[in-house]
């Protein structure tokens, strides 16, 4: 993943982003943590933005436009904005094993139970398996958190992290797929992360409608 080497000449940095997708939540999050200024333009998925189009061809949200270039994968853009501020050290700078334990959960979420995330919420277009069996894939995931949680009050650390972070707008999408089921689970621990999640300053200051 590497930012694309496009000359523009931006006071603001521009953030496409789309309301509930959760790769621009994440992103969103960290540049609302940081501090760092950017203005957000809400995209509509069915009428993308020449602009952004221009400069991602892909189309898929999120997008940073800025001074030195053009990033278009959300941990690229959290990792930009967490080099500009890291107050509460979400990085781990000085914590190694955390770090790799860090980058293996966002590695597991993005590319495993993403994918099941996907088929679960969408069972009917995957009908060679039912709803449940999805979810039960899912689930598997958070009994990894779960075990996590029973440690420490955050993923990796006693404090909120980059994983946390990346992580639960995914978790967040999977809970909404069937709340019912999910509140009741038998996965206290990511109950509780994901309700003190949503009830955060910084989850409702990002969601706030632009």
């Amino acid at each position: 993943m590497t930012a694309s080497v496009v000359a523009l000449n931006t006071a603001t940095p521009t953030l496409y982003s789309f309301r509930r997708c959760p790769y621009a939540m994440r992103a969103r999050m960290a540049v609302w943590y940081s501090g760092r200024a950017v203005e957000i333009v809400e995209v509509s998925l069915k009428d993308k933005p020449a602009h952004m189009l221009a400069c991602s061809p892909k189309g898929t949200v999120p997008v940073l436009v800025c001074d030195t270039g053009v990033i278009d994968e959300s941990l690229e853009i959290m990792g930009w904005a967490l080099a500009y501020n890291d107050p509460d050290d979400w990085l781990l700078t000085h914590n190694a094993s955390a770090q790799k334990q860090s980058a293996e959960l966002i590695e597991e979420n993005d590319n495993v139970f993403k994918k099941h995330l996907d088929r679960y919420k969408y069972a009917i277009r995957y009908p060679d398996y039912s709803q449940e069996h999805y979810r039960d894939l899912g689930a598997v995931f958070l009994l990894a958190l779960e075990t996590r949680l029973l440690r420490h009050e955050f993923l990796v650390a006693e404090h909120l992290t980059l994983a946390d972070i990346a992580l639960a707008p995914f978790v967040r999408q999977f809970c909404y797929v069937d709340p019912q089921w999910f509140w009741q689970s038998p996965y206290p621990h990511v109950r509780n992360w994901l309700e003190r999640f949503l009830a955060s300053e910084l989850f409702i200051s990002v969601m706030a409608k632009v």
